[in-house]
């Protein structure tokens, strides 16, 4: 059996092995130890059944939920519509305002996580001025839990709905021109063609953007650690900033690596239904 294509994907086998297979498998096994206890810690589930009765990974839990349950629709279906009017004919500098609300994307998460914490802060903010400008009353956005969950989703909706049009706007283009043509022959209105026509066609792309957005919201780390700070007390904590805190706080890394499988188990339960639900006849 000739060696040479082995010995030309040698080196990428090595890097994959290193650096991706085996953290894999020694980040599982670290889930079953206490490393708390150093060297001497032997095998067991006492991660896994402390995650049963954690209350603050259940807060954790249950903040990421909420936030997946809002801002993932709100965002993709602000993203539908913006994906439409991008691929409209009547729009001039198309290509403009394309890269213009793709823009968000290129802007590092930490610089905008802290625009967006000067933006809403309760004593200088712009927003807050602008609320008293019209009259309205001031609110204190990062130390109240019900603002401080706003602010992160607003936040998450500005920086990806841009990046998921721009995906919607492909899979519109897809779509070929006479369908729409023998469909306004047929007497469909425009908003008859778009439910009708549009959604059910563009659905393998809805789909693949609801799967990513999923995933993300379950993994979101960098908003709610340096907009909020997983505060006010733990209201804006996800599993993704209760892990870093479990692994590099208190250095529990057996715990975290439990933490990050159960997200990995998440997303895979989450992506699974979606596909079974939404992904027939796709």
């Amino acid at each position: 059996m000739p060696l040479a294509p082995y010995l030309f994907i040698l080196p990428y086998l090595l890097i994959f092995a290193t650096f991706w297979a085996w953290p894999i498998v020694s980040s599982f096994l670290m889930s079953f130890k206490d490393s708390r206890l150093g060297a001497a810690a032997g095998y067991g589930l006492s991660n896994w059944q402390r995650l049963l009765t954690d209350e603050f990974f259940r807060t954790a839990l249950k903040n990421t939920v909420i936030i997946l349950v809002i801002q993932v629709p709100l965002m993709l279906s602000l993203a539908t519509m913006l994906a439409v009017a991008l691929n409209s004919r009547l729009l001039r500098a198309r290509g403009l305002f394309r890269f213009a609300f793709f823009a968000p994307l290129v802007v590092g998460t930490v610089a905008y996580s802290a625009v967006f914490r000067l933006l809403f802060n309760g004593e200088f903010g712009i927003v807050n001025r602008a609320l008293a400008g019209v009259g309205l009353p001031e609110v204190d956005w990062l130390n109240q839990p019900g603002p401080a969950m706003a602010v992160i989703i607003l936040a998450m909706t500005w920086r990806w709905t841009g990046y998921n049009a721009i995906i919607l706007l492909a899979g519109l283009q897809g779509i070929p021109e006479d369908v729409y043509e023998a469909a306004a022959i047929d007497g469909a209105t425009p908003w008859q063609q778009f439910w009708k026509m549009t959604l059910p066609l563009l659905r393998p792309t809805l789909l693949f953007c609801i799967v990513l957005s999923v995933i993300g919201t379950l993994q979101l780390f960098t908003e709610p650690a340096l907009i909020t700070n997983s505060g006010p007390g733990n209201a804006t904590m996800t599993l993704g900033t209760y892990l870093y805190q479990q692994g590099f706080r208190s250095f529990n890394f057996g715990y975290a690596s439990a933490i990050a499988y159960a997200v990995a188990a998440l997303a895979a339960v989450f992506s699974f239904a979606q596909l079974r639900l939404f992904g027939r006849d796709s």
